[in-house]
């Protein structure tokens, strides 16, 4: 990458602020700046971070600010991604500096604080005594440690004024000092020892010595930690003869392993014929341009070797690879995978790494160390320089998008990426989205597919139960009928491994007051608690909220709660007493907030020390156990009664999802749907593993509603902590939505604005929610009317009491 000769640089910086700026290069900077490399600059009266982008363009006015430091050696991403990265702050409507700091690994950004600090006159005053108990407060405090001004707030209570600080700083007694804050993620250096060039002889070395020099000179190089592992007193003797002339300590950069346990090779297996058709059509396609397949392949076809063919063919060709997974807990599976085929020439990127882990494995696939990089949505940014496909496993998860920060959809960043770079884009599913489906309808997408799984297995049969004829039992009963109780006995009974899935967690999600009816309520959400018994509290999902499991209600303090609906805490309770000599485990995100605790559960299915298993929609996604062969979906219609227009498509994924896990080995599996609902299209559809049928009837409520994929949306979401206020701030948008619209032909024609309504969640953590949704059938249309409204109305869109948020094709309406 070539150096910049110019005396000024393109930056962008890692704020919430539009545009890029034009900063001067120092001389004594200018032979190190170079496109990728972080800067720390000047920016409204205080040091931020900035991203080099290119040369910069001289203003009119010759006064400019210059970037005060160069922050890396060599560059953090390559030319190349900038295209990517302006793209995606376009599309989405994101700052670009945000969506770089978004891109890069954690613990990059060096920021300022300021900070209160004590002067020697404060502690003057303060020791003479005499001061005002609030003032001397303060000082005292200040005295052990510099503090910042919400710190000071957590410390000494709200009732603390701002104006008391500026008065004692008036005095001289206190001054606002500002302190540069360096990330964590930093790289780690090695020690190591060569023998020197034109060493002198060792005849006179002792024979602890001669022995050390021997070593080291049949390994080339050793790191000094191994060496001085071996022997009594190494570390001496090396230093002795570095002293002498004999070998040279140097560093190198220590990569952190962030695998853990080694993976033993693999031999490929022999590709069925619609494998063989597949792999043969997509390698055809690379280093031919740009291309996007839709891979529809049912459960258990073999979806995963076909990526790996691809990929080595990919390697082979001299491009790189990148494969997404929707979540962490399919990262170990995919993982393990790729390492027992290429080795060490993996790189994985997820959240569950440490930052430094994280940092090193950005590292390698930057230097061109790794072709093959995995990861989740975020590794979408990887630094490949040379892409030859991008592989999106499960591409209908809504995992793929962001919901805070960037809301980006991985998926479709995916596909422009491939575009951008001239590569191939493979999309994955059994159950394609209906965005995608529509894509390869209209001829956007090339179409593959696996109709069979391998080694001619069948699918699984599934049975419907109706439990709306268990509505009259007591315990489990209710909800464990009785055909899928002998079932269960069966299944275990032949030694084979079950599955019992439930997308709710905890033990009761419904507490009402026996004595007056009341729900449990989160106190900062409208929602109401579930109890988790494991640790014994009523918890809220939406912002932690806790309460003990003893609590009384709060509309009559009655303590007679009713535990009223179930989660997977009270399945696996039930089949615990129902089979109790089943070795049984829980797979939800209270069981799997550690990696550890993941590998631990896959290892106990893969290597058959679980019998049965209960989870909720982490056990749907491509997991491959081939001893389950009874999956009993405990409740089919939970997903239904969200008041979303995509309700009826993630139920019909998640079901036949999870149906997918059963009878992927030698022996045929059985699908047990229970469900309240069994003639809603989507149930039937599920039950009949038939996704045409489900496409066909789901397209056209789209298609009359005018809802995705005939239409796009941007999704305003307005919340503060006064509802009244957020009331007003929402309506004021909503008002200048539709002036906007009034005032130009092109909006009054296209452009469709529901809303301003409050969220289905109306409270959340404490903030109230309101959200406008725009429509238009044409994205350009709506696009341009996003960037007036962002242009002209900015004030209505940022504020200290209530947020606005953009996102562009939402997924989520709640």
């Amino acid at each position: 990458m070539a150096e910049f000769l110019e005396s000024t640089v393109e930056v962008a910086v890692s704020m919430l602020v539009e545009g890029t700026f034009t900063y001067a290069v120092p001389e004594a900077l200018a032979s190190r700046a170079r496109v990728g490399m972080r800067v720390l600059v000047p920016f409204g009266g205080r040091r931020t971070t900035g991203y080099v982008l290119g040369p910069g363009s001289l203003p009119a006015e010759k006064d400019i600010k210059s970037i005060l430091d160069i922050l890396d050696e060599t560059p953090l991403f390559p030319a190349g991604m900038i295209p990517l990265f302006r793209w995606t702050a376009e599309y989405y409507k994101h700052p670009l500096g945000a969506v770089i700091q978004t891109a890069l690994p954690g613990g990059l950004t060096v920021s300022e604080s300021a900070a209160w600090a004590i002067t020697e006159e404060g502690r003057g005053r303060l020791e003479e005594n005499g001061l005002p108990p609030d003032e001397a407060r303060v000082l005292g405090l200040l005295a052990e440690k510099r503090l910042r001004s919400r710190e000071l707030r957590v410390r000494l209570g709200p009732e603390v004024p701002g104006t008391l600080l500026r008065s004692l700083e008036r005095r001289g007694f206190v001054v606002q000092a500002r302190t540069l804050r360096a990330g964590g993620a930093k790289a780690l250096q090695e020690r190591w020892v060569r023998l020197t060039s034109g060493a002198p002889a060792s005849g006179r070395l002792s024979p602890q010595k001669r022995a050390l020099l021997a070593r080291v000179a049949s390994a080339g190089a050793l790191p000094v930690r191994e060496v001085a592992g071996q022997a009594p007193h190494a570390g001496a003797h090396l230093r002795a003869l570095e002293r002498a002339g004999y070998v040279e300590l140097f560093s190198r950069r220590l990569y952190r392993d962030p695998f853990g346990e080694a993976i033993l090779p693999d031999a490929p297996p022999r590709l069925t014929a619609d494998q063989e058709t597949v792999v043969s059509t997509v390698c055809g396609s690379l280093g031919k341009g740009f291309r996007t397949f839709l891979l529809q392949g049912v459960t258990g076809s073999g979806k995963t070797e076909v990526y790996m063919r691809v990929a080595a063919h990919a390697v082979a060709s001299g491009h790189s690879v990148l494969v997404l997974v929707p979540e962490i807990a399919l990262i170990t599976q995919t993982e393990r995978r790729f390492r027992a085929r290429f080795g060490e020439h993996v790189a994985v990127l997820h959240s569950a790494l440490s930052q430094g882990e994280r940092f090193d494995q950005w590292v390698r696939i930057l230097r061109g160390e790794v072709p093959i990089a995995i990861g989740v949505r975020s590794a979408v940014f990887a630094p490949f320089s040379d892409i030859g496909v991008i592989i999106v496993d499960e591409e209908h998860d809504a995992s793929y998008k962001q919901e805070g920060g960037l809301h980006y959809s991985a998926r479709d960043l995916a596909v422009v990426r491939a575009q951008q770079a001239g590569a191939v884009a493979l999309l994955g599913s059994a159950t394609p989205s209906l965005q995608s489906y529509h894509n390869v309808r209209s001829g956007k997408y090339n179409q593959l597919t696996l109709p069979q799984r391998i080694e001619a297995r069948p699918l699984p049969a599934i049975r419907t139960v109706d439990l709306r004829q268990c509505r009259d039992l007591r315990g489990p009963g209710r909800f464990i009928s009785a055909e899928l109780n002998r079932a269960i006995s069966e299944t275990l009974g032949r030694g084979e491994q079950v599955l019992l899935f439930l997308n709710r967690r905890g033990f009761a999600s419904f507490p009402v007051c026996a004595a007056c009816g009341a729900a449990l309520r989160c106190r900062h959400c409208d929602i109401s608690l579930t109890l988790h018994q494991a640790a014994n509290a009523y918890r809220c999902h939406y912002c932690g909220f806790s309460r003990p499991a003893s609590a009384a209600c709060d509309a009559c303090g009655s303590p007679r709660i009713k535990r009223l609906g179930m989660g997977t805490e009270k399945v696996e309770a039930a089949v615990r007493a129902l089979f109790p000599k089943a070795r049984i485990a829980r797979m939800d995100r209270d069981t799997t907030r550690r990696k550890h605790e993941i590998l631990g559960l896959l290892k106990g299915l893969r290597e058959k020390t679980i019998d049965l298993l209960v989870g909720t929609q982490m056990v749907a996604k491509g997991h491959d156990f081939p001893d389950i062969t009874l999956v009993g979906i405990i409740c089919a219609d939970l997903s239904l009664s969200f008041p979303d227009f995509r309700a009826g498509e993630r139920t019909f994924q998640l079901l036949a999802q999870v149906a997918g896990r059963a009878g992927r080995g030698e022996q045929p599996g059985q699908v047990i749907l229970q469900t309240y609902n069994p003639e809603h299209f989507s149930i039937r559809a599920a039950r009949d593993q038939d996704f045409e049928a489900f496409y066909e009837q789901e397209i056209g409520f789209r298609k009359a509603l005018g809802y995705p994929p005939f239409a796009r949306l941007i999704q305003l979401r307005i919340s503060g902590r006064d509802a009244q206020i957020t009331r007003e701030q929402a309506e004021a948008l909503g008002a200048q939505c539709r002036a906007l619209q009034a005032g130009d032909p092109a909006f009054a024609k296209s452009i469709q604005i529901l809303g301003p309504i409050e969220a289905a969640l109306a409270r959340i953590a404490g903030h109230f929610r309101w959200q406008i949704l725009i429509k238009s059938l044409q994205a350009a249309v709506l696009h341009r009317f996003a960037d007036r409204l962002l242009a002209g109305h900015s004030s209505a869109l940022t504020g200290r009491q209530v947020r606005t948020v953009i996102d562009v094709d939402p997924l989520s309406l709640m």
